[in-house]
């Protein structure tokens, strides 16, 4: 019974993390393209987000729908 479980547990760990996509960006000025560091980039209708960094980059994992 407890191998059983184990398995189904494991199962929907790995249908869990194969359901996440990897995301990447750069935000950019739309006057002049420079880089722009410290904005917020968020999931839409989600709580989900990360901080550009100095570079205007940003790496998110979000749901694959």
């Amino acid at each position: 019974m407890k191998l059983a479980l184990l398995l189904l547990v494991s199962c929907m760990t790995a249908s869990v993390a194969l359901a996440q996509l990897t995301v990447t960006g750069k935000v950019t000025s739309g006057e002049d393209q420079s880089e722009v560091p410290g904005v917020n980039v968020l999931v839409k209708g989600t709580a989900s987000g990360v901080i550009t960094d100095a570079n205007g980059s940003y790496t998110i994992n979000v749901a694959s729908s």
